[in-house]
Order: structure tokens, then sequence, then C-alpha cells
């Protein structure tokens, strides 16, 4: 939603509307590497976002609720795309600069043993 959109007379519900159609472009974006489109939808959804902000935090209605949880489920999936889209990158450098496989904590050149270095995350 541009500026222009976000003119007197725009509701809340239009403006969530605003970010739900910005994070739909961006989804798109991330999909194909457009970088400008990306850099177009952030921009879109970060202006519609203030215009969410600007009505306050007054009690929203089962209407207003299930956009607002729509925008959140399409966020979630946005910030999957840029974590796989990062876990590719880092995985391309790592094969670059011959760190892929090695273990954790292993010294270059030492030789792989099954567990070794391997860290448990909780």
């Amino acid at each position: 939603m541009t500026p222009e959109m976000m003119a007197a007379g725009t509701t809340r519900r239009d403006a969530l509307i605003g970010v739900i159609e910005a994070l739909h472009a961006e989804i798109a974006a991330l999909k194909i590497n457009d970088v400008a489109g990306l850099e177009t939808a952030t921009r879109d959804k970060l202006s519609a976002i203030e215009a969410v902000a600007a009505f306050g935090t007054a009690p929203a209605g089962d209407e207003l609720r299930s956009l607002a949880e729509e925008a959140q489920r399409l966020n979630d999936t946005c910030r999957i795309y840029v974590n796989l889209m990062a876990a590719n990158v880092r995985r391309r450098l790592q094969t670059l600069t011959g760190a892929a496989g090695v273990a954790v904590g292993s010294a270059p050149g030492s030789i792989y043993r099954p567990g070794m270095g391997m860290a448990a995350y909780a």
C-alpha cells in the first residue's frame, strides 16, 4: 500500500489489508530473487504497518483479528524464506572456502571421526 493509499479515510482494516498485500509481494519477490521488488514490497509493508500502528491499540473485532493473524502467518513465511536463503549462502560459502563437512572443533586437515566435535542444541 503506497503512501497515497494511506490518505485520509483509510481504515484500520484497509491498513491491515495493505500489510497482507505487501507481504504477498515480498514472498513473490523472495521466490524469484527480485531485489528491486523486495525493496518495494518491504517499503510498502513498513508503510502499512505504520498506518496500522497509527490507529493505536483499540480492541479489534473478529475480522481485524483474523486479518492480523493472516499477516502474522505471511510474515512467518517470509522469515522462513529468508532463513533458507541465508542457510544456502552459508553452505555455498563453506563449500567455496573448503570448510564444508568439517566437524565443529576439528583442526583443518584432521581426519573426521563420527561424533567428533558434535554439539547438541536445545
